[in-house]
Order: C-alpha cells, then sequence, then structure tokens
C-alpha cells in the first residue's frame, strides 16, 4: 500500500455536498430523503459512482444491468453508498461509423461526471473493445479510487458439432460462403449458434485483450478479466469489487497509485503473451499519457522480442475463452510470466501484483504454454516503418501467413471501403494471389474514427482457386478476431496526406518483418511530385461532436486520443454554491 493516512468521514469528498449546515448542503440531503434513502444510507460514508455502460443494444453487456446490482450489495454490505450512473454504450456491431469514434467521448463523459457529481470512488462496468479504455481512461483524468468489473466473455460457439469462435469464424465461414463451399443455409445456422450467452467476444479479440490488460495493469480483482459471464463466479466478483472499492476511498487508493511505469511494461508484456489485439497498441497508448507517460512504438518491438506468446487462443490459436479461464486464467498466465514481470507493482487490491497472483497455477498447458516451450518465441505483434509508414504501422505476425512476411508484390489501391466494396469481387478485378490490397482513407479523420476495415475481404475469384490470405495494408484498424497477413494503424493517415495517400495500382510494395519495414518501391522524387499534386479532402462534420473529433483527435502512433485530454494537470473540484 502507498504510505498514505487513513481517511476519516469529514475528509471525503462527498462531505463537501451532504455534510454542512448550510442552505446547499440542505438541498442536497433533502432530496436524497425525496428518493426514499435515510441520513443512515450515506451519512459519513464513502458515495460510490457505478458507471454502467448497459444499455438494450449492449449485446455484450445486456447483463450488467443485473451486475450491477450485485456490486450494490458489495458497497452496502462494505459500508459504503451506491449510485448507479448509466454512460454511454458503445455497442461494437451497431454502432457507426465506428465506435473508436466515441471512445473518447465516453472517457469525457466519465471524467466529466466523477467531477461534478458527490462520489467518492467508483466502479467501471463494461467490457466490450472500446469501453474498457474509455472507462480507465476518464478515471484516470479524474483521479477518484476506482476499480473495474469487466463484463466476461460469453459461452463458446457451436455448429454441427463445431465449436465457433467470434469474429474469427464469421470471417472464415463467410470467405468459405463466397467461395460456395457452404451453404445459405449453414451461414443462417452458423449464425444462430455463434452467441450463445451474454457477455464480449470469447475469442482473444479486443475485449479479452483489454480486460486481461486492465487487470495487469492492476485495476482488477485477480482472476476476474476472464471469468465467463454466465459463470456464478461472475456476480460474486462484482460483488467483492464493490466491497474492495469502498475500502480503496478509505485508503486514498487512487489510479496513479496503480498505474506506474512498471504496471504499463507488464501490460505490455501481456498483450504480447496473449498474442492480443493490434488495437491494444492504440488503447496502451492512449491510457498511458492519461497517466503523463509516452509510450512510444518502439517499447511494444522491444519487449515483444522478450516476450514469448504463451496463450492458445483464437485467432491466433486453437481454443476460446472458457477454455482459458479454466485453464487458470489470467492470474495463471501472470504465474507463468512471474521472472518477466514488475511484481512489486500496486494494485487495486492494496497489495502487490506478486501477492495477488501466487495462489494461482495452471491447469491445462496446452492453453497456457510454460516459458520453455512457447508457442512463439516473440510476443505477436510488430512494429514496422519505411517510406510507407514514417510514424509506424502494426502486423499481428501471430495470426498471419508465415510465407508472407517477407513478401514483394503489386498494389490493388481502393479510395475508401465504399470503392472497395464496389471492386472487390469485380471479375475484372486486375489481382493475383501475390498482389497487396491497399486501403485508404480509413484512418482517425478518414474513416472517421479508424473503423475495423483492416481484414480486406479476399477477391472471390481468388477465393474460388483456394487462396485464404493476401498481405493488405491500410490505415484503418482490424477486429481482434481477425487474422491474416494484415499491415494496419499505417500513421500518417492518408486522409492527412501521409504517404498511403500517394500510391498508385501497380507501384510494388515490399514487406520484410525481419528487417521490420514496410516500403514502396517508388522513387522518392516521384513521391514528391505525387505529393505536390495531392489534394486535402473536405472535413466531413460540419457541426457537433464529430467537428471537434476532426479538429482534435491525434494520429494512430498517439492513442487518437484528443489532444487537450492528454497528461496529468491537477483536476479542478466544482465549488458548491
Amino acid at each position: 500500500m502507498p504510505d498514505k493516512k487513513r481517511k476519516i468521514s469529514s475528509e471525503l469528498r462527498s462531505h463537501r455536498w451532504f455534510g454542512p449546515e448550510s442552505l446547499r448542503a440542505f438541498g442536497h440531503r433533502s432530496r436524497t430523503l425525496q428518493m426514499g434513502f435515510s441520513r443512515q444510507d450515506y451519512e459519513g460514508k464513502p458515495v460510490i459512482a457505478i458507471l454502467n455502460t448497459w444499455s438494450d443494444l449492449s449485446h455484450c453487456h445486456s447483463h450488467l444491468r443485473e451486475r450491477a446490482q450485485d456490486v450494490k450489495r458489495g458497497i452496502w454490505q462494505a459500508g459504503g453508498f451506491p449510485v448507479e450512473i448509466p454512460v454511454m454504450s458503445l455497442a461494437e456491431v451497431y454502432q457507426k461509423p465506428s465506435t473508436m469514434m466515441y471512445r473518447n467521448l465516453l472517457s469525457m463523459e466519465v471524467e466529466e461526471i466523477l467531477r461534478s457529481y458527490p462520489v467518492d470512488g467508483c466502479v467501471l462496468m463494461g467490457g466490450c473493445d472500446k469501453t474498457p479504455p474509455a472507462l480507465l481512461m476518464g478515471a484516470l483524468s479524474m483521479g477518484l479510487p476506482s476499480i473495474f468489473v469487466p463484463a466476461g466473455p460469453m459461452l463458446r460457439g457451436n455448429w454441427q458439432g463445431k465449436t465457433l469462435g467470434s469474429g474469427s469464424d464469421v470471417w472464415k465461414y463467410w470467405d468459405e460462403l463466397r467461395a460456395g463451399n457452404i451453404t445459405e443455409q449453414d451461414w443462417h445456422d452458423i449464425e444462430e449458434g455463434i452467441a450463445r450467452s451474454a457477455g464480449t467476444c470469447m475469442t482473444m479479440g479486443t475485449a479479452s485483450t483489454m480486460s486481461g490488460i486492465l487487470e495487469a495493469l492492476g485495476f482488477t480483482l485477480p482472476n476476474a478479466s476472464t471469468i465467463p459471464a454466465p459463470d456464478s463466479n461472475h456476480p460474486r466478483m462484482a460483488s467483492d469489487s464493490g466491497r474492495r472499492v469502498v475500502e480503496m476511498v478509505w485508503e486514498d487508493l487512487t489510479p496513479t497509485d496503480v498505474l506506474t511505469w512498471a504496471s504499463i511494461e507488464n501490460a505490455v508484456r501481456v498483450l504480447m503473451a496473449l498474442g492480443g489485439s493490434t488495437n491494444a497498441l492504440i488503447h496502451l497508448i492512449a491510457i498511458a499519457k492519461r497517466a503523463g507517460f509516452n509510450l512510444p512504438l518502439e517499447l511494444f518491438e522491444e519487449i515483444g522480442k522478450t516476450t514469448p506468446y504463451l496463450v492458445n487462443m483464437r485467432p491466433s490459436g486453437k481454443y476460446l475463452m472458457e477454455d482459458f479461464h479454466y485453464a487458470g486464467g489470467l492470474a495463471a498466465l501472470l504465474q507463468v510470466m512471474r521472472p518477466l514481470l514488475h511484481i512489486n507493482t500496486m494494485t487495486c487490491t492494496g497489495k502487490s501484483l506478486g501477492e495477488n497472483i501466487k495462489r494461482f497455477k495452471v491447469f491445462n498447458s496446452d492453453v497456457i504454454k510454460p516459458l520453455e516451450s512457447p508457442l512463439l518465441t516473440e510476443g505477436g505483434l510488430v512494429i514496422l516503418r519505411g517510406n510507407l509508414a514514417p510514424n509506424g504501422a502494426v502486423i499481428k505476425t501471430s495470426a498471419a501467413t508465415p510465407s508472407l512476411l517477407k513478401h514483394e508484390g503489386n498494389a490493388i489501391v481502393f479510395d475508401d471501403y465504399n470503392d472497395m466494396e464496389r471492386r472487390i469481387d469485380d471479375p475484372a478485378l486486375n489481382v493475383e494471389p501475390s498482389s497487396i490490397l491497399v486501403l485508404r482513407n480509413s484512418g482517425p479523420q478518414g474513416g472517421p474514427g479508424m473503423p475495423e476495415w483492416g481484414m480486406l475481404p479476399i477477391p472471390k475469384k481468388l477465393l474460388k482457386q483456394g487462396v485464404r490470405d493476401m498481405v493488405r495494408i491500410s490505415d484503418a484498424r482490424m477486429s481482434g478476431t481477425s487474422y491474416g497477413t494484415c499491415v494496419l494503424h499505417v500513421s500518417p493517415e492518408s486522409w492527412i496526406g501521409g504517404p498511403l495517400a500517394l500510391i498508385k495500382t501497380g507501384d510494388t510494395i515490399e514487406l520484410d518483418i525481419e528487417k521490420r519495414e514496410i516500403n514502396v518501391l517508388v522513387s522518392e522524387s516521384e513521391l514528391k511530385t505525387r505529393k505536390r499534386s495531392w489534394r486535402p479532402q473536405i472535413r466531413k462534420f460540419p457541426r457537433g461532436y464529430g467537428q471537434l473529433f476532426s479538429r482534435h483527435v491525434q494520429q494512430a502512433h498517439e492513442g487518437c486520443d484528443f489532444d487537450f485530454l492528454s497528461g496529468n494537470a491537477e483536476i479542478d473540484e466544482p465549488e458548491i454554491h
């Protein structure tokens, strides 16, 4: 525990609203009485905000309205006063143009709700992709004691006796449908069998990756991030989290006590060992910047070279989240990785990471591999640079085709997603298996919001020839459930004149993973000539949040946060009048 004096009730932040004998405090107390609470319910007790991302359209979080009651039970039992506050729900499948566009909006809402209301600590309830980083970013910026309750993964899917994994098998069987290898009825049966319960994707997609990262950072109870949503351990974890956050308030255990440079390094290592989502790079950079740390892409590369890939899960491996949890879960993985981690980092339990994980063991070494016999000797993510990506790009080598990791081919360029959709299956498209598909205008501003378009579909005529992977390059992201030889997050993006804007169909592009390079084999003078004739496009948003986003969003290598939100400046508390 940080060396802090334990708080007394008059030092609670909420006491400024409820404690004084003043006109304003009279109003606050009388309105609490109006809701049916007596003074004994809240007087002298920590007020805990339960920030719930449940909504009728948030499929992954469809159980969180119920789980909030479990959290409340724990808070009441520990002597706190729970207040549930709904916050923006980022429903990955439904929200357009991209949930990534609204990650920063949710983070701002979290920060401002915590600032403006009489709360002493918070429980962050979420799980779907952008939700964990958004919740944590806002909590970091405000600085109140915070604990994360992950939504948990859904049950494994099933079709004709085959185990289905979210996303990964969607792409797989969509290709088989387009190739004519399965029927429309098969496709409908897969649709009915792939999502069988509440919870997030049960592959090592972005949701599972980010929940695991928040646990590695120290913001969840031990092994909370892998509990399946329907498992009875999940509501118990929710209640335990409610009990724990009350103690965190009395201990004044704040997010900056937990998030340190050492815990950030731990999180990067865990990302590599998980074979986690490429999206995690963007989110971790943004999280680190909210705490005042600069996390360069090079650190991912540096740590990846000394961190083996250990968790045998789709889309890179074989198993699903249920298998991972019952094999020991994230805490067991951390125990395996103990020699590689900073085990003295503080966590939300008030204990060190090392203390939290010491009782956990691996029960299936085919799911969680030992350090001495990993799936790969290096982490599954590689950072690329070159004249196509001066500020970096990323590729998930653990989910790529090895034979394509050193490849040269002619570019087939699509100006945007609609252009790609129109032409990709055109029999007249001059494409070969060696071609390199290029999608531009899909970055933070161009998308807008950097949608998950980076796993470009294989042209139908190549699918029918048996082709299932090609080199694909874009300034977009891709789903953590995706796979293939996809170069992503090319920075700077083409919308603002990055090199990807200058590529022409027929240009030769070279990918060399060993050299960590991605280059177009066009002379520098020719690229300069093309740049002189390039013209910027008109911004897509004349008003509102979209305009704010376009003016202030940073590039992928900077975390896609807003330029005015980074840093750990002191928070101005509101005046109570």
